[in-house]
C-alpha cells in the first residue's frame, strides 16, 4: 500500500498540555501513535515542547508554547 503525501499538517497550540493532549487523542483512535517529541529552548514563552503524532495515518502536531499568544478562532 502506498502512503499518500499529506499536504497540510494541523498544529494544535496549548499552554502546557501538548503531550497530554496527544496521548489523549491517540487513546481514542486505533492505529494511532506519537511519532516524535522535541523541545525548543529559549523561545519568547520559554521552553516549548512539540509533539508529532498520527491519528489513523493523519499527521498532527501539538505545541506547548505557553500563553504568549492568546487563543483565537484561527
Amino acid at each position: 500500500m502506498s502512503k499518500k503525501s499529506q499536504k497540510i499538517v494541523p498544529h494544535l497550540w496549548f499552554d502546557k498540555e501538548a503531550k497530554e493532549a496527544a496521548e489523549f487523542y491517540i487513546s481514542l483512535f486505533p492505529n494511532s501513535k506519537i511519532t516524535n517529541e522535541i523541545t525548543l529552548h529559549d523561545t519568547p514563552s520559554g521552553d516549548a515542547g512539540i509533539v508529532a503524532f498520527e491519528l489513523w495515518g493523519q499527521e498532527f502536531m501539538s505545541i506547548s508554547a505557553g500563553p504568549y499568544f492568546k487563543f483565537n478562532p484561527s
